[in-house]
């Protein structure tokens, strides 16, 4: 499970003042009053985002302002609208307002959430105009926005864990299969904590690669391990181009055994990656051997769109099948 919780303060824009103002120009001494009104104050809404990562975002950034309406001006120019704040956080964060206590969970990645309202802009002296008071000297200042602390909780449970060794090429999957965006790179312990993704209403973890003696908490492999846990299915990916596909499936599997044995029973499927970089004759001589283990074995390449589809549609068949009773 992938758990963050972080406190943030949203503040909405305050609204623009209205303005007393009365006509003045070369051919007019004493005009009527032509003060324009205040822009409204910036709002702050949620939005869901596919890319989940965490809330690492917010870790140093505690509070988050919108701008304020520009204040009415003479000549009955409105002062500007600020422009409204749109945040993207992880598909199923929890936010709770402090003060009043109620509890939001974001799940819809096409309509954003307004949580606190930018304030109204003032009228001007022109609105308060009436038959009986042609000069009118009134105006309206423009009212505060809102201000609200948020805790944003993230509880994700990842349906399928990316596992294998470092540099077998998880991170890149991940990033094919969902829109998260993962930091990838060619050497190992790019990824230093889980990222999750979602393919369609699943959640994909990329677990960081396991080394030998992860069990025992070298290169943070407790918990790592931890992550696995959680998983429903495990899919083990193993670089084409090791020439010990053998020694590298063990090596996970023993720090499995040695963690928690039960990690052996999940349901677990062997994905070869990078096979754009060897022989078809590779392929299938890998393929074969793990098929003869009584492996359920899968092939890609992120560099062929039909072998990720194909990959989606598996994933997705076997996360139905495991939902049924």
């Amino acid at each position: 499970m992938l758990v963050d919780n972080i406190t943030l303060t949203i503040v909405a824009g305050n609204g623009g003042n209205g303005s007393a103002h009365f006509r003045r120009d070369a051919r007019t001494s004493r005009g009527g009053p032509d003060g324009g009104n205040g822009g409204n104050g910036g709002d702050i809404s949620f939005i869901g985002s596919h890319n989940i990562t965490d809330l690492r975002e917010f870790r140093y950034k505690k509070e988050i302002t919108a701008e304020n309406g520009v204040d009415g001006t003479g000549d009955n120019k409105f002062g500007r609208n600020a422009p409204n704040i749109t945040i993207q956080i992880p598909l199923g964060t929890k936010i709770t307002d402090v003060k009043s206590g109620r509890v939001y969970e974001i799940t819809d990645s096409k309509y954003s959430m307004l949580f606190a309202r930018g304030g109204q802009g003032g009228r001007g002296n022109t609105e308060f105009k009436t038959a009986t008071n042609q000069t009118p000297t009134n105006f309206e200042k423009g009212t505060p926005g809102e201000r609200k602390e948020l805790l944003l909780e993230l509880r994700l449970i990842a349906q399928i864990g990316l596992i294998g060794l470092p540099n077998a090429g998880k991170s890149s999957i991940l990033s094919m299969l969902t829109k998260a965006t993962p930091k990838i790179g060619a050497y190992p312990f790019t990824t230093l904590e889980p990222n999750i993704g979602m393919l369609g209403t699943y959640a994909i973890a990329d677990i960081p690669g396991l080394i030998e003696g992860a069990s025992k908490g070298k290169g943070l492999g407790t918990d790592f391990l931890r992550h696995i846990q959680k998983t429903k299915i495990l899919l083990h990916c193993i670089d084409l181009t090791n020439t010990a596909p053998k020694k590298t499936y063990d090596t996970v599997r023993k720090e499995f055994e040695i963690f928690d044995s039960s990690l052996l029973t999940k349901p677990e499927y062997i994905l070869l990656t990078k096979t754009d970089l060897v022989t078809p004759a590779i392929i299938t001589k890998t393929t074969n051997f793990f098929t003869k283990l009584g492996k359920n074995v899968l092939t890609c390449s992120i560099y062929d769109p039909a072998s990720i589809d194909s990959l989606k549609k598996i994933l997705v068949d076997l996360l139905e099948k495991s939902k049924r009773p």
